[in-house]
């Protein structure tokens, strides 16, 4: 069982950045690709990012390519998701989850409560 519990989410201007943050519980952390999805308001959740379990690869939605930077520390059962150049499409509850390297839903087996991230424009 893997407990999730992600942070950092707030409310900022176009083109700010902010640094979102995913802490896991138990000892295998290590042994799961992390992913961060987001899901805005009236719309379904989709694939944000995506990082290997020693964080040797890494997948990008097109939308937030050279933008965001998903990173990890498995020594602190941490992975992070760097949002740079933020816009006001980007508004939307960011959830990090647990499972296979790959970017549909339906492989994570584990998911945080989410973190609200707003955009002003």
């Amino acid at each position: 069982q893997v407990q999730l519990v992600e942070s950092g989410g707030g409310l900022v201007q176009a083109g700010a950045s902010l640094r979102l943050s995913c802490a896991a519980s138990g000892r295998t952390f290590s042994t799961y690709a992390m992913g961060w999805f987001s899901q805005a308001p009236g719309k379904e959740r989709e694939f944000v990012a995506t990082i290997s379990g020693l964080g040797a690869r890494t997948l990008y939605a097109d939308s937030v390519k050279g933008r965001f930077t998903i990173s990890r520390d498995n020594a602190k059962n941490t992975v992070y998701l760097q949002m740079n150049s933020l816009k006001a499409e980007d508004t939307a509850v960011y959830y990090c989850a647990a499972g296979s390297f790959v970017t549909t839903m339906r492989s994570y087996d584990y998911w945080g409560q989410g973190t609200q991230v707003t955009v002003s424009s």
